[in-house]
């Protein structure tokens, strides 16, 4: 696949997103977001991909949303432009998403991350709710997200007052999955994703699916979720592979069915 504002690269199972509009430190326009989308799309289609890293550049993973795009809009130009839709498409991705972090993650480049399954990030990242300086708020699950990662508390801190997170803090406060070095940052991220895209894809899907779902329902529902996934997976291929290599002391080997 060939994007002007995109790089995919593969890696055996693995794939890498990686943003790139450094001039303007990845800024997420509305051709970004459709080339991001189709990138996706397309990657979770592919049989022989089972996990995706996104990532931007040394200087920002995505510093907010392209600013210029806002000028003369209306609710109703924002309304008719499907800006958020795309994001929804995103978040139907079945296959694991990895958000490899470096420098600002702000705005939509914090929401974008937050969209992501996990996220590593380097030692001077920083992540952060801006929009209230633009007489504005977060538009792309920013308050949503944000609070369910962080709490209420924190969640409000920086929505109110546009404050930036650093790395260190994100860890603490549970917004990041685990802090490395700058310049580690996608090893790392690969690292993680290797480990991930060895396991059975069927049941990691399903697995992303279930721990997703425990923020868009009550404990009950979640439970019943999880169960019924539970018992599908006995149907798999993987399930048999998984428990016959157990057994013999030998790795397994999964394939997706």
């Amino acid at each position: 696949m060939e994007f002007q504002h995109l790089i995919v690269t593969r890696e055996d199972a693995v794939a890498v997103v990686r943003l790139n509009r450094p001039d303007v430190l990845n800024a997420l326009s509305q051709a970004v977001m459709d080339e991001l989308v189709a990138a996706l799309e397309a990657l979770d289609r592919d049989e022989a991909v089972r996990c995706i890293v996104l990532t931007g550049g040394p200087r920002a993973f995505a510093a907010g949303a392209d600013i210029r795009e806002f000028e003369g809009a209306t609710p109703v130009t924002m309304l008719q432009g499907y800006r958020f839709q795309q994001w929804e498409r995103i978040r139907q991705v079945s296959k694991p998403l990895i958000a490899a972090v470096q420098g600002f993650a702000l705005g939509g480049g914090n929401e974008l991350a937050m969209l992501c399954d996990m996220i590593i990030a380097g030692e001077g990242a920083r992540f952060g709710q801006p929009e209230i300086n633009l007489g504005l708020m977060p538009g792309a699950g920013g308050t949503q997200r944000l609070t369910r990662a962080v709490g209420k508390a924190r969640a409000m801190e920086l929505v109110l007052t546009g404050r930036h997170l650093t790395a260190r803090e994100a860890e603490a406060a549970g917004l990041v999955t685990r802090v490395v070095p700058d310049e580690l940052v996608l090893d790392e991220a690969l690292r993680l994703a290797r480990e991930i895209a060895g396991k059975a894809p069927v049941a990691v899907r399903l697995a992303k699916a279930a721990v997703l779902k425990a923020f868009d329902t009550h404990l009950e529902g979640g439970l019943d979720y999880e169960r019924k996934c539970f018992y599908l997976l006995f149907a798999t291929e993987d399930h048999r592979e998984g428990v016959a290599a157990f057994l013999q002391k030998r790795p397994p080997q999964f394939q997706g069915r």
